[in-house]
């Protein structure tokens, strides 16, 4: 038995490349892609949904996670600009109507390698930043992955043996200080999704960097996350959770 799917948002870059690759997967259906002109309550009932990928925008995005979860599917959300504390509100009544929710900064597997090679290298290296470059239709800035990012490598300074920062951070230029770590967002023609993780130590540095060449590089991590949400009744945050 296959897993029905609603593509919201599927007129845009994302949402085209994501409806392409639910028709190739024989265990999941497309029975849906809406856009901003359509009712995604409506749809999901009209359509029988079970599970709603939402690539849609930040000024959206946690009013249709409700209407998703209000409507008894569940989620699977790649739109970022979610808040800590809407994230938190998510969880609680994804407890509450023990439904399943994914919600991913990055759905790219080689993206949420980069995060976690970061989150250990920060152990041994406490000076860092990073430099996340993006397409101009991008809305947010810093993205959700540098922000993802940045929160797991801060995770792993609180439990550093080693020396803490030895500077007081700047922030970035068109970004911020997330955990205390600067973060530089780049937007520009030619770009899909780029970021490099910058660690500097005594007489030496580290680099790591993913780049993204094109959208399909997203879509094993969609399509996992659509039959991983089927089996939880939570909400998880971040891919790394699920591999």
């Amino acid at each position: 038995m296959t897993i029905n799917i609603l593509v919201n948002g599927a007129h845009g870059k994302m949402g085209q490349e994501t409806v392409k690759a639910v028709q190739q997967d024989p265990a999941l259906t497309l029975v849906g892609q809406i856009g901003k002109a359509d009712d995604l309550v409506a749809a999901i009932k009209t359509s029988k949904a079970q599970v709603v990928i939402d690539f849609t925008t930040p000024m959206t995005v946690y009013e249709n996670t409700l209407n998703i979860l209000n409507a008894q599917a569940r989620p699977v959300i790649g739109t970022t600009g979610l808040t800590a504390e809407q994230i938190k509100q998510l969880q609680k009544i994804c407890e509450e109507k023990k439904l399943g929710a994914i919600i991913a900064p990055n759905f790219s597997i080689a993206a949420i390698l980069m995060m976690q090679f970061a989150q250990k290298t920060a152990r041994y290296f406490p000076d860092v930043e990073i430099i996340e470059l993006h397409h101009p239709g991008k809305l947010d800035a810093p993205s959700g992955t540098a922000l993802k990012t940045a929160e797991m490598i801060a995770q792993e300074n609180k439990i550093s043996p080693f020396i803490q920062p030895t500077r007081e951070p700047i922030a970035g230029s068109r970004g911020a200080l997330s955990h205390g770590i600067p973060i530089h967002a780049v937007r520009l023609p030619g770009i899909v999704a780029n970021q490099e993780v910058i660690f500097g130590g005594m007489g030496e540095t580290l680099k790591l960097c993913h780049s993204t060449i094109n959208r399909e590089a997203f879509m094993p991590g969609v399509l996992l996350s659509c039959k991983k949400v089927m089996a939880i009744n939570k909400l998880i945050y971040g891919l790394e959770n699920l591999l």
